[in-house]
Order: structure tokens, then sequence, then C-alpha cells
């Protein structure tokens, strides 16, 4: 028996957790030390709520402190050293993540930068000079980079540069193609987002295989496998350990440590969902800005989940950097 034939491996049984990692590559969605050291991920993925939450826990006690020391020596607008002081934080808790993990980090870009190209690319750059600096390549982060269409520009600038990056808030089929065909190198779509849309407006699934999100990664998933996209998918934003299992066998899963505690705790047989196929469609148009932005105005759903994320992300990032600055004055 041997890692290429992963269906075999599962039969053989194991938590559900364990035949998962012989499906899809794990990744945690958290920037909680313990949980990272206790789940082994091969890859995680943060954004400015988790690290927000991780500048309260006491194991990043001391990166704060150095930090907030580093920011007091700084001359300029206390918002702006706050800032950078924030950037700081972020690079060092992905530098201590890092250090637990065979494989990469993702990390944001200011999602207020989001319908900015050229400042998208230049905050990707500084990131990873940030990461330079802690002795960290480039191949070992993931740029993290909001679906919109400034956004899907500033990826395939990066991507030309060598630089790898994840595009998040993926919600619409149009949007994940333009990902792709700026060549990408991950994206994430994000399953339950898509679910919480449509139970907030009474539409509940009757079962898992028609859970929207689900429903909508299958088809990406589908899709570029049929095409000969290289681009990987993986998905995001999960409610439930059904929804990580119905999508068992996409390239990779972004998990929050409690479902992947639950699905550790899970036994039973774990069957592949989602296989890939020889790339056969050929002749498909390529998303243009007009296509991108008519499929968006004609996706209720896709538009105001894109909103909110990037206000909730931005509004999360503003937390941060207040709290800094406050901190910077203590």
């Amino acid at each position: 028996m041997n890692a290429a034939d992963p269906d075999r491996i599962a039969a053989d049984g194991g938590s559900r957790l364990a035949q998962l990692r012989t499906l899809s590559v794990v990744v945690a969605d958290t920037g909680d030390l313990e949980a990272v050291r206790r789940l082994r991920p091969v890859d995680c993925t943060t954004n400015p709520s988790l690290v927000r939450k991780a500048l309260d826990l006491p194991v990043h006690a001391d990166l704060v402190e150095a930090e907030l020391a580093w920011g007091r020596t700084q001359s300029g607008e206390p918002a702006t050293v706050a800032a950078a002081v924030v950037d700081r934080l972020t690079v060092a808790i992905g530098a201590r993540l890092l250090a637990l993990i065979p494989g990469r980090v993702s990390t944001e870009v200011d999602a207020d930068l989001s319908l900015d190209t050229d400042a998208t690319v230049a905050k990707a750059r500084a990131l990873l000079a940030l990461y330079a600096a802690h002795g960290i390549g480039r191949e070992r982060v993931l740029i993290k980079i909001a679906a919109t269409w400034a956004g899907i520009r500033a990826v395939e600038v990066l991507q030309r540069e060598g630089i790898d990056c994840n595009v998040t808030l993926v919600f619409n089929h149009a949007q994940a193609l333009a990902c792709a065909e700026a060549g990408a190198f991950l994206l994430s779509p994000f399953v339950g987002r898509i679910l919480d849309w449509h139970v907030a407006r009474g539409e509940v699934p009757a079962d898992i295989e028609h859970d929207p999100g689900v429903l909508f990664v299958r088809r990406v998933y589908d899709t570029f496998k049929r095409r000969g996209l290289s681009t990987v998918v993986m998905a995001a934003s999960f409610r439930s350990t059904a929804q990580v299992e119905a999508l068992a066998g996409c390239d990779r899963l972004t998990i929050a440590p409690d479902l992947l505690d639950a699905l550790e705790r899970a036994g039973g047989h774990l069957p592949r969902r989602l296989h890939p196929t020889a790339a056969s469609e050929t002749g498909w148009v390529p998303v243009d800005q007009a296509a991108f932005a008519r499929a968006l105005a004609d996706d209720a759903m896709a538009r105001e989940k894109l909103d909110e994320g990037i206000a909730a992300f931005t509004a999360d990032l503003l937390a941060i950097r207040i709290s800094v600055e406050a901190r910077l004055r203590g």
C-alpha cells in the first residue's frame, strides 16, 4: 500500500482526519500555535480576524512587546507607525507558524487595498521583504488577496514575478475562472459563507448533497480539472464536518481547529468525493473585465458576500491598528 492509492488507505480505517489527509492537503485555519502543534497541518492560513485573536494569546506576548518596543522608536504619524507594527506582528506570527509546519503560511494584503492593484502589489512585496528579514523565502509564503477585479490583476503581476498568491473570498464561478486565468497559485472558495447567505433567506438545503457551498466547490474543481487549469482549489469557511467530508479529495481544505478535532474523534470510512479528471475541455472564452462585472452583477450572493468579507477584514484590520496605536501611547 502506498500514498498513490488513497482510496485503499482510507478503507483501512483510522480517524476521519487521518483518512482525509490521504485524500486532500489539510490546512489549519488558525493562528493558534498550540492548535497547529496538536493538529499537524501541512499549511496554515490566516486573516486579520485570526491575527486579531492571536494577538491576545499569551504565547505571542513576547512578539507583541518586541514589536511595540520597535514602534516606540519610530517617528511619523501614529497611525502610520501602528500600521507598520501590525505588519511586523503579522509576519512574526507567520514565521512562528512556519516553524511548526512543513508547508506555507498565507498572509493577507490589507483588505482596504482590494480595489487598488498597484497598492496591493506594493504591499505584497513589502510583506515578503519582512519575511526575508526573518530568513524566510517567498517559497514558504502565499500572499492572500481578495478576488476583486483589481485584486486579480495584482495576482497576475505577482505571479509573473514568482510570488505565489492565494485568492480569497471566491463565491462565483466567473471569479474562480478569472483567478485561474490570471495564473493564481491557489484560490479559496468559501463554502460556509455561501450556505449562510441561502439559509438567511430561508433556503435551507435538504441534505449535504444540496448544500450550495459544496456544490459550488465541486463545480469549480471539476471545471479546473477538465480545462487543465493548474490553480489549486482550497475549499474554506466550513460550518460542519459534513461539508468537509462532502469535499474529500479537493486539492486542499482549510479547516478550523474545532472541526479538525471533531474529524480526529470520528471513525468510519471516509470516501473520496472529488475525483480529478483528465483535461478534455478546449475552446473556452477567457473571463474579461466586462464578463466579470456582469457575473457579479447577476449574482447577489457573490456580490454581497465579497463586499461583506472585504468590509469585515477591513474592520478587523482597523481594530488591530487602533489597539496597537493605543498600546504604543501607553
